[in-house]
């Protein structure tokens, strides 16, 4: 082990009680990752998140979901119903010991039971506790029910997303897969915690923060809002490439070998930069008529911008596999890149140069897996995965007996009535 592995990550010392679901176990991990010790309370039997497929192998299993593992390295676990005297009990003492409580219940939930922040904060004024739900503790809307897909059509994702009318006439808007609400929902909720920790290193003072899913989406909706607040302008959709107020060039070629790219030439169409494209096509032997005078007049240029897009861009990408007119054009300083698929990353050189990928460790399987690495390089704390995800109630005895002091004997009670 090198004497990088040693060293403790940025959040070390911080101990964080998650008490979350989908919503909320990404923004666990970015803490766990970082050195945080993140304690993931998981119901009898384990998280809903369990079930959710992927699996490996193919077989259903709460310890063996993909999803699951990913959104819960570096985290220790353990099972326990705070809906139960003697869970709320074990809870408490457990919030006694730590800095940061996640969490992701309905609101008013955690109130209901007597854990809610005034009661949690009154013997340790240190306390951040932050909520993050769909649409904030109060409100109109602050008991809707809400999946990844809603939040991206109420939050305004969709109404910027798809294909615009001449590719696909009366297409409809299209939602970005992959959770993103949740991965926008975790990151604000990750930053407003992380600015509570700033403030408490002041004041000595933790705070409750109510973090909505639905306003972090409403937050990343770029120009949209401004446009329409400011100018009138609605933004329409356009296949593959940015919203605008009116559509505009393409974007998305396709190249010989079937696979696209990004080439992004509209807005960037000058003298200077028709003699650099056609130095591209010129060293590819690609025919073209961009050397002739006329394309030296900015008015010629945006008169042929169709006749340069569509027909000359798109062709010579047309003329070659994506990955060679990818790097032809990077080595000239074009912002074009080649369409990946997510397992086209696995051997990309960039990030095995970096060390992006990281080999996990799962000793109950005696296997290693692939895991995606860091968003950033630390030189003096490192980010790092520390351990895979918790299985089922992986660490009842550690936690429970090894640090509250619980015996073997209160365990298998407490096993037994359904605490735990």
């Amino acid at each position: 082990m090198s004497d990088a592995q040693h060293v403790p990550g940025p959040l070390a010392g911080l101990r964080v009680l998650e008490l979350a679901d989908d919503k909320g176990q990404f923004c666990g991990k970015l803490f766990g990752d970082l050195g945080a010790d993140v304690v993931k309370i998981e119901p009898p039997g384990g998280e809903a998140t369990r079930r959710v497929g992927p699996f490996l192998d193919d077989i259903p299993h709460p310890d063996r979901s993909l999803a699951f593992w990913y959104y819960n390295t570096s985290k220790r676990g353990i099972t326990l119903d705070i809906g139960t005297a003697a869970g709320r009990g074990l809870f408490k003492r457990l919030a006694d010991e730590a800095d940061i409580v996640l969490e992701t219940r309905a609101p008013g939930t955690l109130a209901s039971l007597g854990l809610d922040y005034e009661s949690l904060s009154g013997g340790k004024p240190g306390l951040i506790v932050c909520s993050l739900t769909p649409f904030g503790q109060t409100g109109p809307w602050r008991d809707y029910l809400s999946s990844d897909l809603g939040h991206m059509a109420a939050g305004g994702e969709m109404a910027s997303c798809g294909y615009n009318e001449a590719d696909v006439p009366g297409a409809p808007p299209i939602a970005p897969g992959g959770g993103n609400a949740w991965h926008m929902g975790g990151h604000f909720a990750y930053m407003a915690i992380m600015a509570a920790l700033v403030s408490r290193t002041v004041t000595g003072r933790g705070q409750y923060i109510d973090c909505s899913i639905h306003e972090a989406c409403a937050l990343t909706t770029e120009s949209a809002i401004a446009n329409y607040v400011y100018r009138g302008e609605t933004l329409i959709r356009q296949t593959g490439r940015h919203h605008a107020p009116a559509e505009g060039p393409r974007t998305q070629f396709l190249a010989k070998d079937g696979r696209y790219v990004c080439a992004l030439v509209a807005g960037r169409l000058n003298p200077k930069y028709v003699l650099e494209l056609a130095d591209l096509l010129d060293a590819s032997g690609y025919s073209h008529d961009l050397r002739e005078a006329k394309y030296q007049d900015a008015k010629v240029i945006a008169d042929a911008t169709a006749h340069i897009i569509d027909g000359i861009v798109a062709g010579f990408i047309a003329s070659r596999p994506a990955e060679e007119i990818y790097h032809a054009a990077q080595e000239r300083g074009f912002t074009w890149a080649s369409v990946r698929a997510p397992e086209d990353l696995l051997a990309d050189e960039h990030l095995r140069d970096r060390g992006f990928w990281k080999e996990v460790h799962h000793p109950e399987l005696g296997r290693s897996f692939v895991y995606p690495g860091e968003a950033a390089i630390y030189n003096g704390s490192p980010w790092r995965i520390s351990r895979r995800a918790p299985l089922v109630g992986e660490h009842n005895v550690e936690i429970l007996c090894g640090e509250l002091g619980l015996s073997r004997g209160e365990l298998s009670v407490l096993s037994e009535s359904g605490v735990i």
